[in-house]
Parts: structure tokens; C-alpha cells; sequence
């Protein structure tokens, strides 16, 4: 039960699905119970694998055999995505790339990640790694549905682990008054890792299962070398990560995935 509920609050933090009422008051809250429900971060990837997939193949089926029925899928497979989680994880990439883009000095950088108002920063991150995200989706779906809808699956779970290596091995450089974040970003045990490993286990499976090999290891792959290189930079301009560096993690491993898979199609 006690891990029921450190899920069902990772749902609630994570994404626009209602937990509310009875149920929320059953779940409770606590920091502790926040940090907990760290682990169970790449468990909410399920769920917006499972809506994105759905969507992606009911369109599919709906509007097939056109030209751009991958496109029109991957459009708003992404939508739907969006709305469950609130862009929450887009909001993220677009303050991170505001502030480490529009400053070069650590303090100046952290200020403007605050500013709720959208630079051209941030703007342009944004357009540019939705339309990665649409585009990969639509390549792969052109391919075959099987392999849009895996690499959705391992996409999104995997990209939702990287981030708890950044928690893991970073210090929380936030507002830790007003974040959002920072119980999460306390700390993370082992055991919290291993458990959100675990969430990573069934789908990538399937994926290795359901495609050559090549294709897993290369998507795997490349989302942990685009999770690496985030981490890296965050390292060396901030010393340390805020709650938004962590939802720009998640959306640059995802996309990181998607390419990842669609070239490995090239060679299998």
C-alpha cells in the first residue's frame, strides 16, 4: 500500500491526472513521501507511453494508408502527451535554455530559469525539439507502426530514469525556498534507483524483443549519451541542477531515443 500511494503521487506532482478527494487523502503527502515517489518517476512514463501509443495507433488505423498519417499521429500523439503531463517537462527545456543561453554568468542563469515569462531562448528550443520529437515519430511510423509504438514505449520510461542519475550525482542549485523540486532533489537512495530501474525493465524488454537488436541498443544508447551531455553541461555552468534541468533532461532523452531508433531502421 505504502508503494501505491509513493506512486499515486508521483502521478499527482507529474502529471494533470486527477488524484484528488478520498484518494488524495488516502495518498497523503509528506517531503519524505515526495522523495519517495522519485522512484516511481519512469512508472508515470507508462502512462504517457500508454496514452501517446494509443493515440499514435488509433490515428494510424483511422487514417491509413495516406501519404502523412504518421505525421498527423505523431502531431498529436505529442499533444496528447502534453496535455497529461501539463508541458510540464517542456517548460523545463524552455527556462533551462532561456537561462543558460541568454547568460553566461551562474547567478544571471539562475535568475531567468525563474522568470515565468518565455524568452526567445526558450522559444526556440521549444519549436525546434517539438518538431524533432513529431518528425522522428512520423519517420518511424513511416517505417512501421510497430516501430513508432515501441519506440514510444521505451521512450518515454527510459527518458524518465536518466534524470534520477542527475539527482543522484548533482547537487539542487534552486530556489530551495520556493522549488517545487527540492524534496526530490534531497536525495535518492540506491534502493529508489533500483526500483526505478525496475519500471525500465518490461518495456525495454519488449522493445528488444519486438525489433532487432540494433534498434534498442541505439535508441538506449543515444538517449543516455543526450542525457550525459546535459548533465555534463549542468555540471560545468551551474554546479549543480534545479528542478527544471531535470524536466529538459527527460525531454532531450526522449527525442535522443526517437533518433536513436530511427537509425538504427537504416541499417536493419
Amino acid at each position: 500500500m505504502q508503494t501505491l500511494r509513493h506512486y499515486l503521487l508521483a502521478v499527482q506532482f507529474f502529471t494533470r491526472i486527477p488524484v484528488t478527494g478520498r484518494l488524495a487523502a488516502w495518498v497523503g503527502y509528506s517531503p519524505a513521501m515526495l522523495r519517495a515517489s522519485a522512484a516511481h518517476f519512469p512508472g508515470v512514463g507508462w502512462l504517457a507511453a500508454l496514452l501517446s501509443a494509443g493515440v499514435y495507433a488509433a490515428l494510424h488505423a483511422a487514417l491509413a494508408p495516406q501519404a502523412l498519417a504518421p505525421a498527423v499521429a505523431a502531431v498529436f500523439c505529442t499533444v496528447a502527451t502534453v496535455w497529461m503531463t501539463g508541458g510540464f517537462h517542456e517548460d523545463g527545456l524552455a527556462d533551462v535554455v532561456d537561462g543558460l543561453g541568454g547568460a553566461a554568468d551562474r547567478e544571471r542563469a539562475l535568475d531567468i530559469m525563474k522568470d515565468s515569462r518565455l524568452g526567445a531562448f526558450g522559444a526556440m528550443a521549444l519549436v525546434l525539439a517539438l518538431l524533432a520529437k513529431t518528425s522522428l515519430l512520423a519517420l518511424l511510423g513511416a517505417h512501421s507502426l510497430q516501430a513508432a509504438l515501441l519506440a514510444l514505449a521505451g521512450g518515454h520510461v527510459l527518458s524518465r530514469f536518466w534524470p534520477l542519475l542527475i539527482v543522484r550525482g548533482l547537487p539542487h542549485v534552486g530556489d530551495t525556498a520556493r522549488s517545487k523540486s527540492k524534496p526530490l532533489a534531497d536525495q535518492i537512495s540506491a534502493g529508489a534507483l533500483a526500483v526505478a530501474h525496475m519500471w525500465c525493465f518490461a518495456p525495454l524488454a519488449l522493445v528488444g524483443w519486438a525489433q532487432p537488436a540494433p534498434f534498442l541498443i541505439a535508441a538506449a544508447g543515444l538517449s543516455g549519451v543526450a542525457a550525459a551531455w546535459m548533465a555534463r553541461w549542468f555540471a560545468r555552468r551551474l554546479q549543480g541542477f534545479t528542478g527544471d534541468c531535470l524536466g529538459a533532461t527527460q525531454q532531450v532523452s526522449e527525442i535522443g531515443f526517437y533518433l536513436g531508433a530511427a537509425l538504427a531502421l537504416r541499417w536493419v
